[in-house]
């Protein structure tokens, strides 16, 4: 889940990483660079989302991160956030109802 450091949480997800970008190769600079901009996404997206989030599941955390490192990869992070905006959004208005409904208890009703 989202628990651990961001280095932690990067090198968990380092290999679903390495398969979206499609690098069969395994060299060290690579496997550093990789991890070093998937470390930067978490930071980055935890950071807009208030909260660690789960990047081993399926969703939009892990959408979003993939995209980030990509796009960090490719030097192209000036663009990144606009491309993504309508998710970022979306995952950020996803947490804030989420804690709405946690701190309200109103769950189900």
């Amino acid at each position: 889940m989202a628990a651990g450091s961001v280095t932690e949480r990067a090198a968990a997800v380092q290999a679903a990483m390495r398969t979206y970008l499609q690098i069969t190769w395994n060299d060290e600079a690579t496997n550093a660079r990789i991890l070093a901009l998937t470390e930067d996404g978490i930071a980055y997206i935890d950071r807009l989302t208030g909260a660690p989030e789960d990047y081993e599941s399926p969703g939009q955390p892990r959408t979003l991160l993939k995209e980030y490192v990509r796009y960090a990869r490719d030097e192209a992070l000036d663009v990144f956030e606009a491309n993504y905006i309508g998710l970022i959004n979306e995952l950020q208005n996803d947490k804030r109802v989420t804690s709405y409904v946690e701190s309200t208890g109103t769950a189900g009703s």
